[in-house]
């Protein structure tokens, strides 16, 4: 009996070959230099910043050379697979404007985007290797390969199904058939022409020539529930999708000279491989992958309910994901991080460090670039979930707001007060009468109870006009001289034992007065938005209280 025969046995219901899955899925018309990529997650729940950040390279990559990025699930781990797993990632990549050309809910002509889904395809594929004899079935018990384990532990060889080990290797059509006859449970498995003391070289795109000894372990490509583990699937889907960059965690490097052995079986043209270190983190004195149960930071839902924007966290990864993309940023801040052309040979060979910090950095920076009204529309989302009450005072006081959030924003160096979105709330609750009520006052060098109201109430009296800032700022020097301190801060510099204080002084006994605060955007900004009634009210207030 020949190779085709034992096929047609194991496989008498596949009659697709690989010929007519070429022809229903035929090479992508695409420009030279255009990159296919994909991303394929398991549906085990939502998108943390780990594989947030590695379906940021493969999406970057494919959107600017024109291409195509994918989204396919692989589900053959059914027992880790969540209730609506799939609608979630789509959504968490969507949320992040992620352009996702095809994917398993908006469908593709290159689908199904779900293993499980493909079951057919990859019949069809194991059929073929039986037929040219590169595949045999399996009938070796959990038994059997325990005891096979055992024994390479005690003689310290290789673990593994190979050589004199792969017992089922060279069972006969008659054997094979018998087994089937007798309902007993099987496995298809790579008939490996490996030799584990050659080498294969192959080039990453990163980390570049790698060596490994060949694959000689006769790998199962169709488990006994007839669905494939992930390496044999990922061939045949990178193939049949016409995937031409393969980006992926490095603990998959180990596993090359297998797919490789596999594509070489198929006689496929090879994709190009992009091995990514995972986002790691610090933990004390040693560096780790970042994880989803040991880090909140790694959760994407910390950053929704701190209100950092999306934007800024893609910009972050863009730090991350070529060593040269920062200092082009700072040259050029009024463009997205999609104007900058990102190359694998400038990506790090040593895993990405998350630094929290720098995001916040990043995320200040971008906000701060933001128009009142952008800023305005943000803190409307964010608030609405996540603060209702603000959210609510914000519609209220829409324009004013605005005008708020537009403080020292219009000008060559704009202010970086927020980091994020949730920040805004305590930088500016003294601009809105229903959130202040301060019960402490950040006085500066002027403490004296009396003087502060001498300050006060001479000012209102006298030198009240916000009709300009140049008036504005001359009417507190005068304010100032006329108390004896000095208008001027040079001739306090010059001559302190003259003076009380100086301008600067009497400033901050208005700010104080007027936000509680010693640390505040404009003065003159503030106080023509407060209007005098308001600024009236306050400082005969703080009069009781001091």
């Amino acid at each position: 009996m020949t190779n085709k025969d034992l096929a047609d046995l194991l496989f008498p219901n596949v009659t697709k070959t690989i010929e007519d899955y070429e022809k229903i899925y035929p090479e992508r018309q695409l420009k030279e230099g255009t990159i296919v990529s994909r991303f394929a997650p398991s549906p085990t729940g939502r998108v943390h910043m780990g594989n947030l950040f590695a379906s940021f390279v493969p999406e970057v990559f494919a959107r600017q050379t024109d291409g195509v990025f994918i989204l396919r699930i692989e589900d053959t781990d059914a027992k880790r697979a969540i209730e609506n797993g799939i609608e979630l990632i789509l959504d968490d990549l969507k949320n992040y404007n992620y352009k996702i050309d095809e994917n398993p809910i908006d469908g593709g002509n290159y689908g199904p985007y779900i293993q499980t889904e493909r079951k057919e395809i990859y019949d069809a594929f194991a059929k073929y290797l039986v037929s040219i004899g590169r595949a045999y079935p399996c009938f070796c018990s959990e038994e059997d390969l325990t005891n096979m384990r055992s024994e390479q532990e005690a003689k310290k060889e290789r673990i593994g199904y190979y050589g004199k080990y792969a017992k089922c290797r060279n069972l006969t059509y008659e054997e094979v058939k018998a087994h089937l006859d007798n309902g007993d449970k099987y496995v298809i498995r790579l008939r490996s022409q490996g030799d584990f003391n050659k080498k294969i070289i192959f080039k990453d795109l990163i980390k570049g020539t790698i060596e490994l000894p060949e694959n000689d372990l006769d790998q199962v490509i169709i488990k006994s529930d007839g669905i494939p583990p992930y390496a044999f699937a990922h061939v045949v889907d990178d193939h049949l999708m016409r995937v031409t960059h393969v980006t992926r965690d490095d603990s998959y490097i180990s596993s090359v000279p297998y797919h490789m052995e596999l594509w070489e079986a198929f006689n496929f043209k090879k994709p190009k491989f992009a091995h990514l270190l995972p986002l790691c983190i610090k933990d004390g004195e040693t560096v780790r992958k970042i994880s989803k149960r040991k880090d909140p930071e790694a959760a994407v839902s910390f950053y929704h309910e701190r209100g950092i924007p999306k934007e800024a966290i893609k910009l972050y990864f863009a730090t991350l994901l070529n060593s040269n993309f920062e200092e082009w940023y700072l040259q050029n801040q009024d463009k997205s991080y999609r104007d900058f052309t990102f190359t694998f040979n400038k990506m790090s060979k040593s895993g990405p460090l998350f630094d929290l910090d720098k995001l916040l950095n990043i995320s200040r920076n971008y906000i701060s670039r933001l128009t009142k009204d952008e800023v305005y529309d943000d803190l409307l989302t964010w608030s609405n979930t996540y603060d209702k009450d603000f959210y609510n005072l914000i519609i209220k006081y829409k324009e004013y707001t605005k005008n708020i959030l537009n403080i020292e924003r219009q000008q060559k160096k704009p202010r970086k007060d927020y980091s994020s979105y949730s920040d805004i709330k305590d930088q500016v609750f003294y601009m809105y009468d229903e959130l202040y009520n301060p019960d402490n006052y950040e006085w500066g060098q002027i403490t004296d109870k009396k003087e502060i109201n001498t300050i006060l109430n001479l000012y209102m009296e006298k030198y009240y006009d916000v009709s300009d800032k140049d008036t504005w700022f001359n009417n507190i020097k005068l304010l100032s001289e006329e108390l004896g301190y000095a208008g001027n801060m040079k001739d306090y510099k010059n001559n302190p034992e003259n003076y009380k204080g100086s301008v600067a002084d009497v400033s901050t006994v208005l700010r104080v007065a007027i936000t509680s605060k010693s640390m505040t955007p404009d003065l003159y900004e503030i106080m023509r938005l407060l209007g005098k009634d308001r600024i009236e009210e306050r400082i005969k207030k703080l009069e009781k209280e001091i």
